[in-house]
């Protein structure tokens, strides 16, 4: 479910921002909201640079308190839907044989069918196979689209990695 956190700087046993990097270091990518009753510039900073979503001083009115709230939670479902939509990607390209996967990073490079059977020592007839099936694994009805999904994922041959 999309949440937050809402932390004092100042706690009894840990301070706040001790607390979001323990978080941070558990994988937590729930929004941190601080709260506190002294500016202190350098704190903030550190806080902000270390993730957080909002800094706001005491005394703070409801609505303003709401407001953070809302606003970290829809940030938190933003993120949530976009990591989901990013591991369905990944357990698709999973499902990829090793050839298919070849034929895949191919592909996104722009190799056409025949430069990939030359590459992979098959015939064009067995790559646009191969292709149909990446496709179809992939769940896309066009090339533009495979890219797309590559891109998502950060595949290597799309961020200019080789390998």
């Amino acid at each position: 479910m999309p949440s937050c956190i809402i932390l004092d700087v100042r706690m009894p046993s840990v301070d706040g921002p001790a607390l979001q990097k323990r978080l941070s270091e558990l994988g937590s990518t729930l929004p941190i909201i601080f709260l506190t009753g002294y500016v202190d510039i350098p704190a903030t900073v550190q806080a902000i640079k270390a993730g957080a979503h909002e800094f706001l001083t005491k005394p703070i009115l409801p609505d303003e308190l709401i407001r953070a709230i809302e606003t970290a939670v829809t940030h938190h479902r933003i993120l949530r839907d976009l990591k989901d939509k990013l591991n369905s990607v990944r357990a698709r390209l999973g499902r990829l044989t090793p050839r298919e996967l070849q034929v895949f990073e191919l592909l996104i490079r722009g190799k056409k069918n025949k430069q990939i059977g030359v590459a992979l020592g098959t015939t064009e007839r067995t790559i646009k196979a191969h292709r149909q099936k990446v496709m179809k694994k992939m769940q896309v009805q066009s090339f533009p689209e495979l890219v797309s999904l590559a891109e998502r994922v950060g595949s290597a041959s799309v961020t200019g990695q080789t390998g």
